[in-house]
């Protein structure tokens, strides 16, 4: 649970890191920075769920492991 935490911290911060970079740097205008931006947030949004997805399914694959009785 803790990994998972620390990671979420740090795409947040990434996010934040990386958008606050892109504004001050880019050549480009104010819609096409925004439209850019928008498309990114929603690539991180898509590997954020992708990888709590991938998390839970190893996670209910171990409950199941661990319901099992034990073999003698």
């Amino acid at each position: 649970m803790r990994k998972i935490f620390g990671f979420m911290i740090g795409v947040v911060v990434g996010g934040l890191v990386g958008s606050t970079i892109a504004l001050l740097l880019a050549p480009d205008s104010g819609e096409s920075l925004r439209s850019e931006l928008r498309e990114r947030g929603l690539a991180v949004q898509a590997e954020i769920r992708n990888a709590a997805d991938v998390r839970g399914i190893e996670l209910r694959e171990r409950l199941e492991e661990l319901r099992k009785p034990p073999v003698t």
